[in-house]
This record gives structure tokens, sequence and C-alpha cells, in this order.
């Protein structure tokens, strides 16, 4: 009986699909077509005479034999990197800026998923302000920056759009005639100044109450009732409410997330399409 042999590609997007639970966005990470990782599956699928993922029109699931087969592909795409990485003889650094704004609270587990793609990387990862993080990256101190948009910069690949609101403790209550407390991060902020000129436009009287070294401070500030934050709603601890339509505070744009990056090719661009598609999930929750 002759042994099938197994294309690589076809096992990194079966395991893609299984980790991501979607075509669509194992496509995004592997930077390619769901035609392609169909096409691709379904290969994957011929050569071991088995399936490997159920379809339905709501989601895909791993078949009994698909569940089995994963952890060998996955140790199979592991030793591949292993044996490449030995070959290479030293391990890539590679330096992310991620702005404040941006990293979240999912930022461990997107770090882990990009191990998981390149365990033999090198990662550095900076937290700053979208404004100082893309001075570093002009000036080449860092490989790739993840920001929110920047006045001034129309360049780097959108990643995602994030919707902002007005956020307070559950028990925060205004008091009527005296200026919007705000809580925001210390200048440069471009959702600080964002949220400020709004607010102007608006007419709506502010002054700032608390001024935050990063978005886990202004979100602590939120929460213990000093005021209001414009952030992303996935910043605050759970049980922070939106109380935007409740006082007639101006609705906020969906923000872009941007990727800025001098890596085209190679491994660490591929770790870094594994980063995009992460945090597309963790936006769209």
């Amino acid at each position: 009986m002759t042994v099938p042999s197994l294309d690589l590609d076809a096992v990194k997007a079966f395991v893609r699909i299984a980790e991501l639970g979607s075509f669509t966005r194992a496509a995004e990470a592997l930077q390619t077509t769901q035609a392609a990782i169909s096409l691709k599956l379904k290969r994957l699928e011929d050569r071991l005479g088995f399936r490997l993922i159920e379809r339905t029109p709501r989601y895909v699931e791993l078949s009994a034999r698909g569940a089995s087969f994963l952890a060998h592909a996955r140790e199979l795409l592991a030793v591949h990197d292993r044996a490449l990485s030995a070959l290479a003889g030293v391990r890539q650094r590679v330096t992310i800026g991620i702005s404040d704004h941006v990293a979240g609270p999912e930022l461990p587990a997107l770090i882990a998923r990009m191990n998981a793609q390149d365990p033999e990387l090198l990662l550095e990862i900076r937290i700053g302000s979208s404004g100082d993080l893309l001075q570093s990256f002009d000036r080449r101190e860092l490989d790739t920056a993840i920001v929110r948009l920047h006045v001034g910069r129309s360049d780097g690949e959108l990643v995602a759009e994030e919707k902002l609101g007005w956020f307070a403790a559950p028990n925060w209550q205004h008091r009527a005639g005296e200026p919007l407390p705000l809580a925001t991060l210390a200048e440069p902020c471009g959702v600080r100044a964002m949220a400020g000129s709004f607010l102007d436009a608006a007419k709506v009287p502010w002054r700032e109450v608390f001024v935050g070294g990063g978005v886990a401070a202004v979100a602590a500030a939120v929460m213990a009732g000093l005021g209001v934050a414009a952030l992303a709603p996935r910043m605050l601890p759970f049980g922070a409410i939106d109380i935007g339509s409740k006082l007639g505070l101006p609705e906020l744009p969906r923000l872009p997330i941007l990727l800025h990056t001098r890596a085209k090719t190679g491994r660490t661009a591929d770790a870094l399409a594994e980063l995009s598609a992460a945090f597309r999930s963790a936006v769209r929750g």
C-alpha cells in the first residue's frame, strides 16, 4: 500500500480553518482567498480519503476523523518549522509596536497565536501611543506598527474598524449643569483629540478629570466613577455602560486599525498575517 504524501500548505489551511472556525478567517490569516482555502482542503481530504470538515450554512465543524487528525497536523507543521529553524541557525527578531488603544485585554492570546504560527521568531512587543509608535517606525526602530488612524497619515494596511462609545460605570450619574467629566490618555493621543473635537462641535461642555498613562488606567478611572471615557467596548471591564445616547453625546465613528510594516514576504510576514487575522476576530467579538 502506498502511503500518500501530504501538501504542507493544505495541512496549514486545515489547521487554520479548525483554529479560526471559518474559511473566511483562515483565508485572511494565510493571505489568500476563500476559494483557494476550500480547494486546498478538498485536495487534502481527497489525499487522506476522508472528510475533515463538516460544512453547514452557519458554521464549520470538525468531523470525528478531522478532530483526530488535527493534533497530527499541528505536529507535522511544528516539525517542519523546527527543521527550517535548525537550518537557519539563528532566531529571527521582529519588533512590533502596538497602540495602547488597539492592544486590549486579548493581547496575551494574540501573542500566543503569533508564537504558535512561528515559535522560532524572537518577538519584541512595545506598547505606546499611535503617534509615538509611527515616529519609531519611520526611524526604523520598529519593523511593524499596529495603530489607530493618525492625523496626517494616509498609508498603512487596514486591519479592522472598531466602533467607539462613551463609557461610564453603571452607577455613575452626570451632575446637571456641570461640564462632562472626561477620563483620557495623556497627549499625544488621537482618540483624546477626536473625542474633544466631537464634543466641541456638538457644543457639549467638558473638562478632563483624569489623565492616564495607559488605557488600563483610564478604564480603572471610569469604573471608579470619576467620569466618562471614549473607548472601544472591548477595552472596558464587564459592567461598563455606553451612556452616549442617554446624555445626548455625539456619536463616535468607527476608527480604523492600521498595519504599517516593511515585512512583505517570508516568516515575519506570515506571522503578522496571523496577528492581523487575530485582531480582526477580536474586534468582531
